[in-house]
């Protein structure tokens, strides 16, 4: 009797079926994402860059200014590059090229480039080239319409990301009275922001409860009724919340003016940006009239 010294060939290891997340694991892991933003812009605002070191009250008047200077210059040149500056200050504010094109660039693309679309066929002037089959006409004022639409929300979206990215909330808030913006405004600002951080928290919590108490996969009359209730207990804890918020900082002798710790001062550097900010966007006016 021979005995075969050959032995059987390994098979391949069979890849997992992929598992179909259900509406309570793709609500949590959507929720944990925008708390993840939230805490990488938080991070970013206390890097070592050119607008982190900069005083609050000079970037909210600089970049302001280089906004303005954006929506009203009428030539395209100007505009583009206003936004080479506003790359040039991302880029030494270490502020990654990506976080500025996912957040930014990619959804203001979309949504300017959506309203601009029309303006390319019904703008009259000279035609440039006939859609096949439909015969539309691409007219060159048109697309200078659009080029200009597009290159201004791209711009100014660009400085005001700058701002928020580089520069604490709170901190924001606070120099938004050099601008004698209402106090009641700036209060709501900055209820309104930790109120959503609260609200994805809790939502958060909600679901990840829920998800630890489920076995199986819920069908779709179940997964309406589990997002239905969820909201409703949601606003409910929301609402007591707000009212319990409210008494303590009234008991805490909170009359409508909000104080930080944080005071701000100015810096040689620091009005030197500031001259340098209002005199670009003085030339970028001029310019772009």
């Amino acid at each position: 009797m021979t005995i075969s010294n050959s032995t059987t060939a390994p098979r391949p290891p069979t890849s997992p079926r992929k598992h179909r997340a259900s509406f309570v694991e793709r609500t949590v892991a959507e929720l944990s994402h925008a708390m993840e933003q939230a805490l990488y812009a938080e991070e970013l605002a206390h890097a070592n860059g050119l607008l982190q070191q900069l005083d609050p009250r000079v970037k909210v008047v600089g970049l302001l200014a280089l906004i303005i200077a954006a929506a009203l210059a009428r030539n395209l040149a100007v505009i583009l590059a206003l936004f080479v500056v506003a790359l040039v200050l991302a880029l030494l504010s270490r502020v990654p090229f990506r976080t500025l094109a996912t957040r930014v660039w990619l959804g203001a693309l979309l949504f300017t480039g959506t309203i601009a679309l029309p303006a390319i066929f019904i703008t009259p002037g000279q035609v440039l080239y006939r859609l096949p089959l439909f015969g539309w006409p691409i007219t060159m004022q048109g697309l200078s319409s659009a080029a200009y639409l597009i290159s201004r929300v791209e711009t100014s979206a660009t400085l005001a990301l700058l701002l928020i990215l580089c520069t604490p909330w709170t901190h924001v808030l606070k120099a938004l009275r050099v601008l004698r913006v209402p106090v009641v405004f700036v209060v709501i600002l900055g209820m309104t922001f930790r109120y959503i951080f609260l609200l994805l928290q809790t939502a958060r919590d909600m679901f990840e409860s829920r998800q630890s108490r489920m076995v199986g996969a819920l069908d779709s009359a179940e997964r309406r009724r589990v997002a239905s209730a969820s909201v409703g207990v949601l606003l409910s804890k929301t609402l007591n919340l707000s009212s319990d918020v409210y008494m303590a900082m009234q008991s805490r002798g909170f009359r409508g003016e909000v104080y930080t710790l944080d005071e701000f001062q100015m810096q040689p550097r620091d009005w030197a940006a500031l001259a340098g900010f209002l005199a670009l966007a003085g030339l970028a006016f001029w310019l772009g009239r």
